[in-house]
């Protein structure tokens, strides 16, 4: 029979049961939430691509369509908290499916909307009922994933985003050409449904969430924890603008496409947002980014990424808008992958909130960035679309500068202090 010592010795040396590259229900985990990321940026952003449509059936300006998709946005971005608090009662795995049941019956009533203000609502209400995956999801993944592998989880869901987004846009793209939007619309929630589907069969069940109580004070209070973090304000602030920039790009392109010198076709104009392929591997790659680079490193090269893409966009040939528009892609979603995920590692506590306030400014810069691009665009053409992005990115590039600062004179005053004897054992900045 053997010793206490001998079974010591055979016991297992990695004592942690949390999910990482080659452990059982890793891959099921990353291909459920991935489809849960196609089906939620897939009904989302399901009328951007059709706003030229829906500006000419319903005889609106573009201003006016595009709250179709700042709609949505906006009332995720409301929304999302409050929902982040049902699901530390009931439940990532929970809420995550509710989400996506009611908005996938949402999307199936949207193509029928008989006027524009009935556009408009029905996708409010979509918006609110996705308000509690993304935040759920961060949760979920901070808690079930080991912390060196979250960053590479985040980004696989966000890579979800990213083909949610492109296919999104396809699927109504060329359905819209053959059939008309509408029937574009209903495309994107059968697809959806699919998604939601493979979602529920594949999500395994959370093995470290404990449940809280619903207690309005002790939300208050971690609320406003969170919002006297320095460096979650600072992360907040960047993945807003950044949405900025990407909520004013594609909620304009079409309308500039199907202008003069392009006059390109519905179903070729959906096409084009192929380039979200970019934003998958760039969105994938994002932790060996941060691995080599650190995090605000990571988000230079974002930022720089998207200035040039913004700048390549102002060409009047084809393949420059092209090129722009995949450079922009490849730096948003790297930036959102760093600074979401930055947000999972910064919070200690409240996890679902510290998401859901990300997530919040993450999708009123969406809004913002929707509503502000057709202006800007009606005013100044692309150019002033260009523009208020350009703005945006030096934004980024503020916040971003100041977070370095900061860390250099705490890292001087640590050293001051402790006579260079020691290192702070964590730099947040």
């Amino acid at each position: 029979m053997p010793s206490a010592s001998t079974k010591a010795s055979t016991a297992p040396v990695d004592a942690d049961t949390r999910l990482c590259p080659g452990r059982p229900g890793y891959r099921r985990m990353s291909l459920a939430l991935f489809a849960a990321g196609v089906a939620a940026f897939a009904l989302l952003y399901a009328t951007q691509a059709l706003l030229p449509a829906i500006t000419a059936d319903f005889g609106v300006s573009a201003s006016a369509a595009s709250w179709s998709v700042s709609a949505a946005t906006g009332a995720l971005a409301l929304c999302v908290l409050p929902l982040s608090a049902l699901s530390e009662r009931f439940g990532r795995r929970r809420m995550m499916t509710a989400s996506l049941a009611i908005a996938v019956a949402i999307g199936m009533l949207v193509p029928f909307a008989p006027s524009l203000e009935w556009l408009v609502a029905l996708r409010a209400v979509q918006g609110a009922a996705l308000a509690g995956l993304p935040a759920s999801a961060m949760a979920y993944l901070a808690e079930e994933v080991r912390p060196k592998a979250l960053v590479a989880a985040i980004g696989l869901f966000v890579a979800g985003n990213s083909i949610g987004g492109m296919s999104g846009r396809i699927v109504t793209g060329w359905a819209a050409q053959l059939w008309g939007w509408r029937a574009a619309l209903a495309a994107v929630g059968l697809m959806a449904l699919v998604c939601a589907v493979v979602f529920r069969l594949m999500i395994p069940k959370a093995r470290h969430f404990s449940p809280g109580s619903l207690n309005p004070r002790a939300l208050g209070k971690t609320v406003r924890t969170h919002l006297s973090d320095p460096l979650l304000m600072r992360l907040y602030a960047i993945g807003a603008l950044f949405m900025t920039v990407f909520g004013a790009v594609y909620t304009v392109i079409g309308y500039r496409l199907v202008e003069e010198p392009f006059s390109l076709p519905q179903g070729v104009i959906g096409s084009i947002f192929l380039v979200y392929l970019v934003g998958t591997a760039s969105s994938a790659a994002a932790g060996k980014l941060v691995g080599r680079l650190g995090r605000r490193g990571a988000l230079y090269l974002a930022v720089g990424t998207t200035t040039a893409g913004l700048l390549l966009s102002l060409s009047d040939a084809l393949a420059g808008v092209l090129l722009g528009l995949v450079l922009i892609t490849a730096g948003f979603f790297a930036g959102h992958a760093v600074a979401s995920s930055s947000v999972s590692r910064t919070a200690k506590t409240g996890r679902a909130q510290a998401s859901a306030l990300y997530q919040s400014a993450y999708y009123l810069g969406s809004s913002a960035g929707g509503a502000l691009g057709a202006i800007a665009f009606h005013a100044g053409g692309w150019a002033g679309t260009v523009l208020l992005g350009l703005v945006a990115v030096l934004g980024v590039v503020s916040i971003t500068l100041y977070g370095t600062h900061s860390a250099r004179v705490q890292e001087r005053r640590f050293r001051e202090t402790y006579n260079h004897t020691a290192s702070p054992s964590v730099l947040r900045a």
